[in-house]
């Protein structure tokens, strides 16, 4: 009996031994020269110890690089609407400085989000106008990207009433529809493999990452009800208006970066939107116009396709490193395996 009793505790302790091992926390590492943290290995937290999971419900281990405090967090892979280089509603945007902006542009036409020297995002506005009103209510329907000379877009898929159970999400790469599989975690990639997206629920979220670029978090949402009370839209019972929430990180942007959210990631801009004011606007609609969804001819566009393919950019962010476990043209981000 003691025997039996003694295997049986050992038997606890190994497996227990092992879930320890298993757990053991991942270090993320700060490769960029300009970020707050530059050189340090920073650990997951015991709570989330992994940048990645097979559960698309849990949280992740997430580290920002160039916060000043260099520690990591657990967030879930959806967007924050109330984080930084979040665009979001009657598209209420918050600045890579932190600082909150309306940018209501017009209803079917395009304006530049972010524009660089090898990276452009553009964005296709939706809008309703009721009775009696002087502009429109508007949403970001689309995004719309150039990058390493090629293009890729994804949009909300128009919808008279939402169904949770129905995938409203469409994307394109180089002008050719795209299927990306329905499921959490199911994934695509470019050919070239620069190009990655991820669903992390069954349908209408996904995360699009632009290696050593950008990362972008997508949800597709209807206007509810409740929104429609609160704000006076009026939506017609035709049109639920389907729209993304959009959350963007960025690894290699340039000081000279433009667009209605870029430029608030310049290191010497200055917001113009009020502060103290309920719903601070900022126009330019006429600076960032663009006259297709897949276009860089803006007035303050900067994208060259040569540039995007030739030329090497100086971080002013944080990179998204590489695996450190699987050599330097493997992955996503310098993610340390112990």
């Amino acid at each position: 009996m003691e025997i039996i009793r003694s295997s049986s505790i050992f038997i606890i302790l190994l497996v227990f031994a092992s879930a320890v091992i298993q757990t053991k926390a991942d270090s993320v590492y700060c490769s960029n020269p300009r970020s707050r943290c530059y050189g340090k290995y920073i650990e997951c937290p015991y709570e989330c110890p992994s940048t990645s999971y097979g559960n698309y419900k849990a949280k992740v281990c997430h580290v920002n690089c160039d916060s000043p405090v260099c520690k990591s967090y657990c967030k879930h892979r959806k967007p924050d609407c109330n984080g930084p280089g979040s665009a979001c509603y009657d598209p209420r945007f918050i600045g890579g400085d932190g600082i909150v902006f309306y940018f209501h542009g017009k209803s079917n036409e395009h304006f530049s989000l972010v524009s660089d020297t090898n990276l452009q995002i553009n964005s296709r506005f939706i809008g309703h106008r009721p009775a009696g009103r002087t502009r429109d209510f508007t949403w970001i329907q689309a995004l719309g990207i150039l990058f390493n000379s090629h293009s890729f877009s994804l949009e909300a898929i128009e919808a008279a009433t939402w169904n949770n159970e129905v995938d409203h999400l469409k994307f394109s790469y180089n002008g050719e529809d795209l299927i990306v599989p329905e499921g959490a975690l199911s994934s695509w990639y470019s050919p070239e493999k620069d190009v990655k997206v991820e669903r992390v629920a069954n349908k209408n979220s996904v995360i699009v990452t632009l290696k050593d670029s950008a990362e972008i978090m997508v949800n597709v949402v209807p206007v509810t009800k409740e929104d429609d009370k609160i704000h006076n839209y009026k939506i017609p019972s035709d049109d639920c208006f389907a729209h993304l929430e959009v959350q963007f990180r960025f690894f290699a942007l340039s000081p000279k970066v433009d667009g209605v959210l870029g430029r608030t990631y310049q290191p010497d801009f200055q917001n113009p939107a009020k502060p103290g004011v309920a719903m601070p606007v900022v126009g330019g609609e006429d600076k960032y116009r663009t006259t297709e969804l897949l276009s860089a001819n803006c007035l303050t566009c900067l994208y060259s396709p040569e540039n995007s393919s030739n030329q090497e950019m100086t971080s002013m962010t944080e990179y998204l490193t590489l695996d450190c476990t699987r050599g330097a043209s493997a992955g996503y981000g310098i993610v340390c395996k112990k």
